[in-house]
């Protein structure tokens, strides 16, 4: 989707068009005449869109604030992201100051300007928008396109078998139907790689957001986060909805599991935050530098305690054949030091 200007009328004013055409039929399926682009005109040509031709699996836009905010200074989720999201719809953006990405759709506003366009003008936004109406007909049905094959755009389009689907208006506020609960809402911290994790699921946020303190909302099968107010991201849901009430681990987690019993070694762990067991490496955390844990060999895993507390299991990967070796030496290998010498 995009807008073109350049329609003008006869008393000087200058008329948005706003444009949509099918990536793959070259089939134009948004052509609608507006005095001012904004973000209302624009959001109602695509609901009428979807309404007459079936939701797409995807949107291409540029990254003008009618389609998004999300690369506004406080980023904000506008009302075409909020369709986008409220149909399935994947809004996809282009690359800043790359207008070759919306390469079709720009070629469809040359051939407008070239064949409807140049030297015209209208005598009101009615007459223009039935003028470009019939335009549009002839190029979907009649007008053979190069990139195609030399077929009309509608030879493409009209193989698609599109499934009745309801189109959501997310603005429009039901009367009669109550309105939904709230889902359920839990606050996080994002990490230093811009994440935060929901039920050992991790979820991209933002490295703009590292250290900042995130609202996450689990309604409607999507997970939306929110700094201060906005939305700032949203994802599917990957766990149950019947475990969104162990979302908010302050007040659901439990103690650590006791680790099983059996023989175990010391092991210091190095400034990477993992131990060494058998020449291999095993994970135990940043936080645990320096510090003594145990390891254990459980059948076919690898357990880390500490304090009687099992921190972490691994699925062993090391060769069982180094195995005997390493539990043969409880303390790990000795350190090379002055404290060493005799």
């Amino acid at each position: 989707m995009d807008v073109m200007g350049g329609v003008m009328l006869t008393d000087g004013t200058e008329l948005k068009a706003i444009t949509g055409i099918d990536d793959h039929s070259r089939f134009c399926v948004i052509a609608t005449l507006a005095v001012r682009a904004t973000a209302r005109p624009v959001c109602e040509a695509l609901l009428e869109a979807l309404g007459r031709h079936g939701v797409p699996e995807q949107i291409l836009t540029d990254n003008g604030k009618v389609f998004t905010g999300r690369l506004a200074p406080k980023p904000a989720t506008v009302a075409f992201d909020r369709i986008c999201l409220a149909n399935g719809i994947r809004h996809l953006l282009t690359a800043p100051y790359s207008p070759t990405t919306t390469g079709k759709i720009e070629r469809l506003h040359k051939t407008i300007r070239k064949e409807l366009l140049s030297g015209n003008t209208f005598t009101s936004i009615e007459q223009a928008q039935a003028e470009l109406d019939a335009w549009v007909t002839r190029y979907n049905n009649e007008r053979e396109h190069q990139g195609i094959g030399d077929v009309p755009p509608v030879r493409r389009f009209e193989l698609v078998q599109r499934e009745a689907t309801e189109v959501i208006d997310p603005q429009a506020e039901p009367e009669d139907e109550p309105q939904a609960a709230a889902g359920h809402t839990v606050s996080r911290r994002v990490d230093r790689a811009g994440r935060i994790s929901i039920l050992k699921h991790r979820y991209h946020v933002g490295r703009h957001l590292a250290g900042q303190r995130v609202a996450v909302e689990s309604a409607d099968g999507l997970l939306h986060v929110s700094h201060d107010g906005v939305v700032v991201a949203t994802h599917a849901r990957r766990h149950l909805p019947e475990d969104d009430d162990r979302m908010d681990r302050r007040t659901t987690a439990s103690l650590p599991s006791p680790p099983t019993t059996g023989g175990e070694v010391q092991r210091r762990v190095d400034t990477w935050g993992s131990v060494s067991f058998a020449g291999t490496g095993y994970r135990v955390g940043n936080r645990h530098a320096g510090q003594i844990v145990g390891v254990r060999v459980v059948d076919d895993t690898v357990q880390i305690t500490q304090d009687g507390l099992l921190l972490r299991t691994h699925r062993a990967r090391h060769d069982k054949l180094k195995e005997f070796g390493a539990l043969a030496n409880p303390g790990g290998r000795p350190r090379r030091g002055a404290e060493d010498v005799a």
